[in-house]
């Protein structure tokens, strides 16, 4: 019988480059685009139709005050092309405080407040076109499956990979691979270190003792909505949370079971944090009246979307499921969404706890709490509020070898698939600028490494980037 690893020796090598980025979303797509603006061969291997993954295939479009680099840089061309919408006091009273807002409902009721987000379908071709102009040579619809090995007494070496797309299977080479899967699927099929998706959660008496990932999302637009009606409803009938309209539909037979889950009680770093969906939950998007919304995978269910088909196929249907009865709903019996209209779903489930690779260095809590400081560190010392011990404010470096899996020796992890453990990246470091910072980064150290003929490993990290 044949191996695996034999039979995708015998795909017909089709690329080959200096540098192999599978995976397009914010990591990927700027570890690609400063590698090839250094001067390198770069092939990025994207699944979907347009880069920038959950932030615009996914529809999150969460925009920022540039932090640097290809960040800012990607924050005042999408400004420039007009998809840049800022959300305020003005054009949302009632919106800061309010218990139907995803990112405000915490904020001191009618406070100040700016939530700046981007059009992820013209964010998309914005990030698209750099990439075009830098020289990357973009495989869109091309899905990544398995690597072929160069195996050695110490790390091994990936000599290529093998990719699916309108030409079939086909075979990748090049010298050094980045990993910006957002899922650590390079990792996982190269037979590097990973540990399995599923965090503290549930630490009450009252549960299994099933570890659960922390639960993945779909994201959905519904345009021409009049959130002044919507406020209107809340205050006049005294419903802030809708629960008198859903009680209505309950009635009607119109709410189906499961749309509206309850919070479920936890005492970890997350604590209530994705665990249940009681109510309405929506941002503003990309023009007035657009509003992002999000619905989650019952918590419950334990689904590994990462790494079971079976669990990926549940959660996809279920969610669609539920999205369309949550417009349904929306539309006949909430004030403000009568000529509403559901106008995109998101391309994927995003995973927000899957696999996390082990590296030669593992960015922990503890690393945080103490200020630890490295050597080799990638930025000058970072201030990010993290969500346990009341949303402190804490000072850390992180440190180069995160960069690096075991096992491996020309792989470089970016994003989401960074060796944090993975309290530490859910809480805090799995945010747009920041897996940018990380793709740049990776890039650059790839295309250096390129220059002097070394492995990624072998580089010395001496300068924060950032």
């Amino acid at each position: 019988m044949t191996s695996p690893s034999a039979a995708a020796q015998q795909v017909p090598l089709a690329y080959d480059a200096d540098i192999v980025v599978v995976g397009g979303g914010p990591s990927g797509f700027a570890a690609a685009l400063q590698s090839a603006r250094m001067g390198a061969r770069v092939i990025l291997v994207e699944s979907l139709d347009m880069p920038g993954g959950v932030h615009t295939s996914g529809l999150q479009g969460s925009a920022d005050v540039g932090v640097g680099g290809i960040h800012t840089e990607l924050m005042r061309r999408f400004a420039e092309a007009g998809y840049i919408y800022t959300a305020t006091h003005d054009t949302h009273p009632g919106w800061a405080g309010n218990p139907l807002a995803h990112y405000e409902q915490n904020k001191a009721p009618d406070s100040e407040f700016r939530r700046m987000s981007f059009n992820p379908e013209g964010a998309g071709c914005v990030m698209a076109d750099m990439l075009h102009a830098a020289g990357v040579r973009t495989l869109y619809g091309t899905r990544f499956v398995d690597v072929v090995l160069d195996e050695h007494s110490g790390n091994d070496s990936i000599s290529r990979i093998i990719v699916e797309n309108a030409s079939g299977r086909q075979a990748i080479a090049g010298r050094i691979f980045i990993e910006a899967t957002g899922t650590s699927e390079l990792v996982a099929r190269a037979g590097a270190p990973f540990v399995r998706g599923g965090g503290g959660q549930p630490s009450t008496a009252e549960w299994d003792g099933v570890q659960r990932p922390i639960p993945g999302g779909l994201l959905w637009i519904m345009t021409n909505v009049d959130f002044a009606a919507l406020r209107r409803h809340q205050l006049d009938a005294k419903d802030p949370t809708l629960a008198k309209v859903m009680s209505e539909a309950v009635a009607a037979g119109d709410l189906p079971a499961g749309l509206y889950r309850p919070r479920m009680g936890g005492r970890n770093v997350y604590g209530e944090m994705y665990i249940g969906h009681p109510t309405l939950d929506m941002s503003p998007i990309a023009a007035d009246g657009t509003y992002v919304l999000w619905q989650n995978v019952p918590y419950e269910w334990a689904l590994h979307m990462d790494d079971s088909a079976d669990d990926n196929a549940r959660a996809r249907q279920a969610l669609r499921g539920l999205i369309n009865a949550e417009a349904h709903f929306l539309r006949k019996y909430v004030p403000g969404f009568g000529s509403a209209t559901l106008a995109n779903v998101g391309r994927f489930v995003g995973v927000r706890d899957g696999r996390h690779p082990i590296g030669e260095y593992v960015f922990n809590l503890d690393d945080v709490r103490n200020g630890r400081r490295f050597r080799d560190a990638v930025t000058r010392p970072m201030n990010k509020v993290f969500y346990w011990g009341g949303h402190q404010k804490h000072e850390f470096e992180v440190s180069y070898r995160c960069f690096l899996p075991k096992r491996i020796d020309n792989m470089l992890l970016t994003g989401a698939s960074l060796s944090f453990e993975y309290d530490t990246l859910f809480m805090v470091m799995r945010n747009f600028p920041w897996c940018t910072q990380t793709g740049e980064i990776a890039g650059y150290v790839a295309a250096r490494c390129i220059e002097k003929n070394i492995k990624p490993k072998e580089y010395e990290f001496t300068t924060p980037y950032f």
